[in-house]
């Protein structure tokens, strides 16, 4: 049961409910909080600090938006093996932190799909960055814990408070585990919008 001590969490999320809670016990951890656009207003709008995604990887958001978490301080960040000497090398090089929690929710893609007939509004509301950055964390689950539905926030809690800051392993190939099955709905979702 391998525990991963949480230091650096990235937040980006369209549905802002239960964001409170999470932030109060990231506080408790003395976790550092990345984010950007309307997140970033929403966790400084609660009193907490955060650093926008653009100063934290010295890049500014382009192509109206389409560019912000595509960068590779963020994805070396979650993508590194903790136990590869290479990686952390690598890491120490590049002056690249570890992020060791994502939380994430993807644009409303159904919601637009049912109420626009504007292809090109369609086409804006598909997410990259959220589920490459879902992807990734899921795929590196021994060392990221990935969050994709408000309803898991209470567990993250609850095993943040059980387990001191920590995740466990089964707990993290849980969530990477339903992380996929985000992914895999979403896509199915945008390739049936394409195929009518």
């Amino acid at each position: 049961m391998i525990e991963q001590k949480i230091k650096t969490a990235l937040i980006s999320i369209s549905d802002k409910n239960g964001l409170s809670e999470v932030l109060k016990t990231l506080n408790k951890y003395k976790i550092k909080i990345i984010s950007s656009g309307g997140t970033y207003k929403s966790i400084k709008g609660l009193g907490y600090q955060c650093t926008d995604v653009s100063s934290y990887t010295g890049f500014k958001e382009m192509l109206d938006g389409r560019v912000k978490t595509l960068h590779p301080k963020i994805h070396a960040g979650i993508l590194h093996d903790r136990s590869n000497k290479k990686h952390y090398s690598e890491m120490n090089k590049q002056k690249f932190p570890s992020i060791d929690l994502i939380i994430v929710n993807f644009y409303p893609f159904q919601k637009i799909v049912t109420s626009s007939k504007n292809d090109k509004e369609i086409i804006e509301n598909i997410d990259i960055g959220g589920p490459t950055m879902v992807r990734a964390a899921a795929k590196n689950f021994n060392n990221v814990i990935i969050i994709t539905n408000i309803s898991d926030y209470s567990d993250l809690i609850s095993e943040m408070e059980k387990n001191k800051g920590k995740t466990t392993l089964s707990f993290r190939e849980y969530m990477s585990s339903k992380a996929f099955g985000l992914t895999a709905y979403y896509d199915a979702m945008i390739a049936n919008w394409f195929n009518q």
